[in-house]
């Protein structure tokens, strides 16, 4: 069994929830994908040029956790299409309910 504040991509902190991604800029369109090993993939639409890419993500993790952007923070990989994000105030139940469906799957079989 895995440890409860652990699930790859997705590590619990006392004061929130942290995710690790991996960014694809230049998508066709935005959205969350599935897990691709310890890195959630997400896609943007926006260019990795003067941090669009990062704005767009912090924009789309924002409306997807129904969380205002301030309380998305980008800790690691300002320059790297692997970044740590920090979702500020949310709890891992929380995170977890919002991950598409494929996301949700694989991490109820990681607790198996």
């Amino acid at each position: 069994m895995s440890n409860p504040g652990n699930h790859g991509f997705l590590r619990v902190q006392p004061d929130g929830v942290l995710l690790s991604v991996k960014v694809q800029p230049r998508a066709s369109a935005n959205e969350i994908c599935e897990p691709m090993g310890n890195e959630l993939r997400v896609k943007v639409t926006a260019p990795p040029v003067d941090s669009a890419a990062n704005d767009a993500l912090i924009r789309l993790i924002a409306e997807h956790f129904d969380c205002p952007r301030n309380r998305v923070e980008l800790l690691r990989g300002q320059t790297s299409r692997h970044k740590v994000l920090k979702l500020h105030g949310m709890t891992l139940e929380t995170v977890l309910a919002r991950l598409p469906l494929l996301c949700s799957l694989c991490l109820l079989l990681l607790d198996l």
